[in-house]
């Protein structure tokens, strides 16, 4: 693994740099994963290029992703674009260690593995971001939720500099999180409850960082996520996934991850015990199972209609 770039450019310009994979990287499977909807602003993929709106300690960001011939180029704009071209090899799964998951023993996943070499589990390092993100997730459909999101992010965040694709925000620093007014939430279609963990959230976003990256093992992440009111398993492991690139992180809690894993595994659907029963095989690699799953295409027939999306703003 490389990483070589330009220590000197002009503070105006676009910083560049290549990163070259020790291993085989399917960059649009692994970092593609962070989108939250097609109209995510913080992220757009235009062609083969993924664009990525960035908060960093130096300042906001825009990185771009180019593969290349088993390289990514990178490109970055803006005050933090140093700091995000460090940051590339994580994003693209540099820190994603498979020792020990063995997948052949299950005809599904390994047929999976074997025709997606290069998907590794990427890694933000934005723990309240992914948190946020997360809690606005939480008891909603996806549409709801990427829909909150985007209005959100796109009415409080910071403009993403550089030659971006489209328009392009930053999510909100945790300061700006908790200074939202009631009524934006509101007007988002966000509940009460989850703008109130936003919130409670963003105050402890310091402390909350810092404990979770102390801690070792989903165990102590989980118990110091959950130590915040309103965030239970289910949110404390779509933020391990995203921030951390948590290789054994299962969202409990899921409303259709337990069939999808229940169905592709057996034939049949599951509830959340008998999924962790299935998954106990591959214990600390089963987010790695569950992106097999998904990646496999394996799907139950619809047998009813979809969760139906419930709009409180007309309470």
């Amino acid at each position: 693994m490389t990483l070589d770039a330009d220590p000197t450019p002009r503070a105006s310009a676009a910083l560049e740099s290549v990163y070259r994979p020790s291993r085989p990287l399917d960059l649009l499977g692994t970092v593609g994963i962070l989108q939250r909807g097609r109209r995510d602003p913080t992220m757009a993929i235009e062609g083969s290029v993924i664009w990525r709106a960035m908060r960093t300690d130096a300042g906001i960001a825009t990185l771009a992703l180019r593969p290349a011939s088993g390289e990514v180029r990178a490109t970055a704009w803006g005050p933090g674009a140093g700091e995000a071209l460090a940051h590339v090899p994580r994003l693209c799964g540099a820190d994603d260690d498979a020792e020990g998951f063995d997948p052949s023993a299950q005809p599904l996943l390994a047929a999976t593995a074997h025709r997606h070499p290069g998907v590794r589990l990427t890694r933000t390092d934005a723990v309240f971001e992914a948190l946020a993100g997360a809690i606005i997730e939480q008891k909603v459909t996806g549409l709801q939720a990427f829909g909150a999101w985007r209005m959100l992010v796109s009415r409080f965040g910071d403009p993403a500099p550089g030659p971006v694709p489209r328009p392009l925000s930053a999510a909100p620093a945790a300061e700006t999180w908790r200074r939202i007014p009631s009524w934006a939430w509101h007007r988002a279609g966000v509940q009460p409850p989850q703008s109130r963990t936003v919130v409670r959230a963003a105050e402890r976003a310091p402390s909350i960082t810092r404990a979770v990256h102390a801690a070792s093992g989903g165990d102590a992440r989980d118990a110091a996520l959950t130590s915040l009111p309103g965030v239970g398993l289910w949110t404390s492991a779509e933020t391990r996934i995203r921030a951390l690139g948590d290789p054994d992180a299962v969202s409990v809690g899921d409303y259709h991850l337990a069939h999808e894993v229940g169905f592709a595994l057996t034939g049949h659907r599951t509830d959340d015990a008998g999924m962790l029963a299935l998954l106990a095989p591959w214990a600390g690699h089963r987010q790695r199972v569950v992106r097999l799953i998904r990646l496999s295409g394996a799907a139950e027939p619809r047998r009813g209609p979809r969760l139906a999306p419930e709009d409180h703003r007309d309470r």
